[in-house]
């Protein structure tokens, strides 16, 4: 195993706690959680409503993916977090299923929280995969 590598994206969103952007190691990107700040703007008001921050943290996340030679094609897993959940699911899926075409979907896990930095209504992290890693093998074991 190589020793992880530990990313702070130049242009990328200013950070709400102590963590690097990403995280890569052994070819696995882990990108740390976005929330929907403007990096142009870090302190300006978060966008209204579920549908405009689900753009904007998308938008971040491609930025920090971005950064590093990467897009969300290279993303196999996300997490999202949302703090009203029954009420922002559909909208939610709306926007996000048109980062990704119908066949390409990455794996997906949604969990309804009771509150996220800077009162944001969404965060979702990833996991990407550097093209030409691993074993190249496939099956079920």
């Amino acid at each position: 195993m190589t020793d992880p590598i530990f990313h702070m994206i130049a242009h990328g969103p200013r950070p709400v706690a102590p963590f690097s952007h990403a995280v890569e190691a052994d070819g696995w990107v882990l990108l740390t959680g976005q929330m929907p700040t403007d990096p142009e703007a870090p302190d300006a008001p978060l966008p209204e409503g579920i549908a405009a921050q689900t753009t904007r943290v998308m938008e971040n996340l491609a930025l920090i993916l971005g950064g590093m030679g990467l897009d969300l094609s290279h993303v196999v897993q996300m997490r999202a977090y949302l703090t009203e959940f029954e009420r922002d699911y559909a909208a939610f899926n709306d926007t996000y299923q048109a980062y990704f075409p119908e066949d390409r979907r990455p794996a997906r896990t949604t969990v309804g929280v009771t509150a996220l930095a800077v009162g944001a209504l969404v965060e979702i992290d990833c996991i990407a995969r550097r093209p030409g890693t691993g074993s190249g093998q496939g099956g079920n074991g």
